[in-house]
């Protein structure tokens, strides 16, 4: 893999490359002004219809998930090709102040990192193959996708996926702030509603009676007090609560919302056991719960002497950046659980993600841009993926 990394790069014309991760940037900068809540991508979806068609992509259309799709061809017509993917959504609510500043080689601004530039990073991708007038070995399908982010469960890419399954071979994810990083495994997750339930009444008139609050909030503490393995590393957490009528009204019903993840199926399926037993304690003859699943994240993975991660390694290390390998939650589960060899790579780095304050470095975006382009030529003409 090294080797042929090292031929690729040999063989580019980089100079363009500056001009080419500012036209990035600037794109970033403009879609993430697009609001996009989960559910809510379609303004999104539409611009970037109309950057695929300006850059001369192939068979654009927007599917019903508000996906959207474009085909580079490539060479070898007759051969499975890869998709290249990056979620538009973001954790930001439609009337979230999206302003921007910029101060030192950084850019402030909600969802710029998450995911606006990886995102845009498909376009620099494509326009430097354009510009540089480079046919890759194998088709390469570009998705915007959506629902990747909270409740949304990665719809998105399941409905790309499950259309383009028998056209790929790998998947290339994009996640903006991931720079530097390989994520070859997809952890499982499962989130749970609970609601409790109760006959409620007068908070003094009727003091005694069950409250669905105080269940939830006594439910909730016996979930914290679980202790989770750190090997396969388990965790949980209450994202939300909510409930209740008045403050002097005993609580007909309330509800958390409970994140859990591991990186072993088998582990998350214990904890999540115990979540019912913790249930189970706190129920009473006026106290009821109901548990809705709203999320069900599948886990896969290729090991770390794959082709595929050797190649995404290989790409970094031309550029001089020494790569870490990483399981999480990305778009990648789909297709890894799937089997389908994928890896999930970034653009630049920076932080606060899911912040008002997020932000993005300006400096790295080049370098993420050259290991992306890199790393699509070289796994385009790997002949086995095996």
């Amino acid at each position: 893999m090294k080797k042929l990394i090292e031929k690729i790069d040999r063989s580019m014309n980089w100079r363009g490359l500056p001009k080419i991760a500012g036209y990035v940037i600037e794109q970033a900068v403009a879609l993430q002004q697009i609001p996009a809540p989960t559910f809510d991508e379609a303004h999104r979806t539409a611009y970037m219809k109309a950057q695929f068609k300006a850059l001369g992509l192939k068979q654009i259309e927007i599917d019903a998930m508000n996906n959207v799709y474009g085909l580079l061809p490539g060479q070898e017509r007759g051969t499975k090709g890869m998709m290249i993917s990056a979620h538009t959504d973001t954790v930001f609510s439609a009337e979230t102040n999206l302003t921007t500043r910029t101060e030192n080689g950084l850019i402030f601004g909600p969802g710029l990192g998450d995911n606006s530039i990886g995102v845009t990073g498909m376009l620099g991708l494509i326009a430097f193959l354009d510009e540089e007038q480079i046919t890759p070995a194998c088709d390469l399908w570009f998705v915007a996708t959506t629902r990747e982010e909270g409740l949304g469960d990665l719809g998105g890419m399941k409905t790309a996926y499950d259309r383009l399954k028998t056209h790929i071979r790998a998947v290339i994810n994009l996640e903006g702030l991931a720079f530097g990083h390989i994520y070859h495994a997809g952890i499982a997750v499962r989130r749970l509603h609970i609601t409790a339930h109760a006959s409620g009444g007068h908070s003094w008139l009727h003091f005694g009676r069950a409250s669905a609050i105080h269940g939830i909030i006594q439910l909730g503490a016996h979930i914290t007090a679980l202790k989770p393995p750190e090997t396969p590393r388990t965790t949980y957490n209450i994202g939300m609560i909510d409930g209740g009528q008045t403050i002097n009204s005993i609580a007909t019903s309330a509800s958390l919302w409970l994140d859990l993840r591991s990186e072993s199926r088998q582990a998350l399926e214990t904890i999540e056991g115990q979540i019912h037993d913790q249930i189970k304690a706190v129920t009473s003859d006026d106290l009821s719960f109901t548990v809705q699943i709203v999320g069900d994240r599948p886990a896969g993975q290729i090991p770390t002497d794959h082709p595929l991660v050797k190649t995404a390694v290989a790409a970094l290390e031309q550029i001089g950046t020494r790569a870490s390998l990483e399981t999480g939650s990305t778009d990648g589960n789909i297709p890894l659980a799937d089997g389908c060899p994928t890896v999930t790579i970034g653009i630049t780095r920076g932080g606060n993600a899911h912040r008002l304050d997020e932000y993005i470095e300006t400096a790295p975006v080049a370098a993420g841009l050259h290991q992306l382009i890199l790393l699509t030529l070289a796994a385009a003409q790997l002949e086995t993926f095996s």
